[in-house]
């Protein structure tokens, strides 16, 4: 039974330019962390993230949430965990500051996870394999589904499943080969130009074929020029990306979107505000081929639903200490796969969490294999950090979900 409960607000400086982007000018990356114990002193840690102010209030959520599972057996917790969800993400007051959005779903994230570590860890395997082993049915009852019935019911979803289970094998040569990686850090919007050039030039010595560009300057000039320095380093068979941060009104965004496509991006990343959904319909359109890559701020499966509906997401960027947690995650994953739009993740934990949950992505789901984010600012933080070779992660063997703070 969980029977010891501890919230920590952990924040951690960055250097110089490191994580800077058109609206985060200084951040501070910060986590609200949950540490659930059991009678058997087995600890699982969840995280949610944060920027640095307000990282207390998630915590305060978080502290909310964690109490009521206090006096839980993690496997029973884990069996319906999809009814627990929906009841604590509707919880009657805490819903009116969401619902199911901002700090008291970020709260409910960081509780999210530390079940489904401490779920692995109890079992004493890495949470990619635990997701992997279980059934359709297992899954499914780990999600909520509500509010999602006009396109994806708890039947279909243990279908969309089951229609994978004969391929998972043939899938799993993935854990020898290790998932592809990206480098985000090579064009902080801080940095100046000549480290921008310097940094494309140490992606691609370490094995990196795609890398991101922070863009959204005030003088459209500067995006241009810079994204034009990555592809000259990078060269036109690698992937470049790049990344607005929600800097630009829809009129702006269709405007330089339409420049930027000249250096043949493969995606253009959160173009404008991420609540207006039709902003982003119409510039798909606008600026069609070229992809748009939304989710970093989006916060909930309902929105994702509403995105997807529109038909102007290219990739999805879902994260698991955005949304709810690891079940949200799931379940975005699950509607991305019915609507055929890759799921590529934002990684606010630095791709501890998430280079497990692409691994059941791509086995159990069948999503490509395309490529997962990569961060390395906190990596001396974890105690079992990310491993990452020649531009792939290698796969993680440590019981968990690799979200152990030191």
């Amino acid at each position: 039974m969980i029977n010891k409960i501890e919230i920590s607000d952990k924040r951690f400086e960055l250097s110089t330019g490191a994580g800077s982007d058109a609206i985060h000018k200084d951040p501070q990356y910060s986590y609200a962390v949950t540490n659930l114990t059991n009678e058997n002193g087995i600890t699982g840690t969840g995280l949610a993230f944060t920027l640095g102010a307000g990282n207390d209030l998630v915590c305060n959520a978080a502290q909310f949430y964690a109490n009521t599972l206090k006096g839980l057996d993690i496997e029973e917790l884990m069996s319906d965990f999809g009814q627990t969800f929906r009841t604590l993400s509707n919880e009657q007051q805490f819903r009116w500051l969401g619902p199911h959005k901002g700090v008291v779903h970020l709260g409910l994230a960081s509780v999210t996870n530390a079940c489904y570590d401490l779920w692995a860890k109890k079992r004493g395997v890495p949470l990619w394999k635990l997701l992997i082993d279980l059934s359709p049915e297992e899954i499914v009852n780990t999600l909520d589904l509500s509010y999602l019935e006009d396109v994806l019911t708890k039947e279909e979803a243990i279908t969309m499943l089951q229609s994978q289970t004969d391929f998972k094998k043939s899938r799993e040569s993935i854990l020898d080969i290790g998932y592809p990686g990206y480098d985000t850090s090579v064009g902080w919007f801080n940095y100046d130009d000549e480290k921008v050039r310097e940094n494309c030039k140490k992606a691609i010595a370490n094995g990196f074929t795609a890398m991101k560009l922070k863009v959204g300057s005030t003088d459209p000039k500067r995006d241009i020029r810079r994204a034009n320095i990555v592809r000259d380093v990078a060269g036109e068979t690698s992937k470049v990306m790049l990344d607005a941060n929600q800097q630009w009104t829809l009129p702006q965004a269709i405007s330089i979107c339409n420049e930027l496509k000249n250096m043949n991006p493969f995606w253009i990343e959160e173009p404008t505000h991420p609540d207006d959904v039709l902003a982003h319909q119409i510039l798909a359109k606008e600026i069609a081929p070229v992809k748009l890559a939304l989710g970093e701020h989006v916060p909930n499966r309902i929105i994702f639903k509403n995105y997807l509906q529109t038909g102007c997401t290219g990739f999805a960027q879902v994260d698991a200490v955005r949304v709810g947690g690891v079940s949200e995650f799931i379940t975005i994953s699950l509607l991305c796969k019915k609507f055929g739009v890759p799921v590529v993740p934002h990684v606010g934990d630095m791709g501890q969490l998430h280079q497990h949950l692409v691994l059941f992505n791509h086995i159990a789901m069948g999503h490509e294999a395309l490529f997962l984010e990569h961060i390395p600012h906190l990596k001396q933080h974890f105690k079992n950090p990310i491993k990452i070779e020649n531009g792939v992660y290698i796969t993680p063997q440590e019981a968990g979900s690799s979200c152990d703070l030191k």
